[in-house]
Parts: C-alpha cells; sequence; structure tokens
C-alpha cells in the first residue's frame, strides 16, 4: 500500500489506460470519459498527496466529461446518414418510359438500368414512350411514377 501512496500519478495513469483499452472493446464512449477522469487525477496528483482531492477532482472531471462531452461525440459517431436499401433508394429516381403507361394497364420504364413495371401514380393520363418519369412509390415489383418535364424545359 506503501508503494501506492508513493506514486500516485503512476497509479492514475495506469487506471486511464486500462480504461482506454477496455474502451477500444466496448466503444461506447463511457469508459474514455472516465479515463479522462483518471488522467485528471493524475494531473492533480503532481499539485497535491491528498488522494481524496485527487480523487474528487478524478469524480469531477468525469462527470464533467459524461454530462457535457459524450452526448456530442455520441452523436456524432454512432449517428449518420439515413441508409435507403432495396427498392426505396429508387423513390425520387428519374427514370424513361420504354413502353406506354396508360390507365388501364401497366406500362414499362429503365429505372437504374433494370426494365420496371411500371402504373401512373394518381393519374389516368397515358405516359409515351420516352418521356422522363419520377418515381414516386414502389409496391411490389411496380414503380408508380409521374411525368416530369425534360431538364432543359424546367426553369
Amino acid at each position: 500500500m506503501d508503494w501506492l501512496r508513493d506514486h500516485l500519478w503512476e497509479t492514475w495513469l495506469g487506471v486511464a489506460i486500462v480504461l482506454g483499452v477496455a474502451e477500444m472493446f466496448s466503444l461506447d464512449l463511457f469508459l474514455v470519459m472516465l479515463a479522462a477522469g483518471a488522467l485528471g487525477g493524475m494531473a492533480t496528483a503532481f499539485v497535491t498527496d491528498a488522494f481524496w482531492v485527487q480523487a474528487l477532482v478524478a469524480a469531477a472531471v468525469s462527470v464533467g466529461m459524461l454530462a457535457f462531452v459524450r452526448p456530442s461525440l455520441a452523436k456524432r459517431f454512432h449517428g449518420g446518414p439515413e441508409l435507403t436499401l432495396g427498392a426505396d433508394r429508387l423513390i425520387g429516381q428519374r427514370a424513361v418510359v420504354t413502353q406506354e403507361i396508360t390507365g388501364l394497364g401497366p406500362g414499362r420504364v429503365r429505372l437504374a438500368g433494370e426494365i420496371w413495371s411500371a402504373a401512373g401514380h394518381e393519374t389516368d393520363e397515358p405516359i409515351a414512350p420516352g418521356q422522363a418519369v419520377e418515381v414516386v412509390e414502389i409496391r411490389g415489383a411496380t414503380a408508380y411514377v409521374r411525368p416530369v418535364a425534360p431538364p432543359e424545359l424546367e426553369q
């Protein structure tokens, strides 16, 4: 026990290293905040030999890091763009009609390099081959589309 009392800053550094290594396995950004508190205790050990002061500083730094730093770091590291997978990624994309779409039956469109069955979205107006359309919804294997103006006509 005398060794710990004589080498408090090394003890705090060892605790910080162990917590830092453990954080690499958990990736929860909790243990690294405690490691920062241990580094605060280590810095205090250079100033005073009173263990209770070092422990208070370590606890205060840990709580401060958990309260103020961790939420923003967790949001940045654990958050990210919403990934759209499957057919949902095609919503909003442009396609070209290859077979006329009418109110009586579906036609075909070339969408993302593939031919899809397509129907008009909330319209019975025919859509002629070669016309640009935008995918509004995907239900099963059918893309529901609406006509869009060619890019050179949009303003």
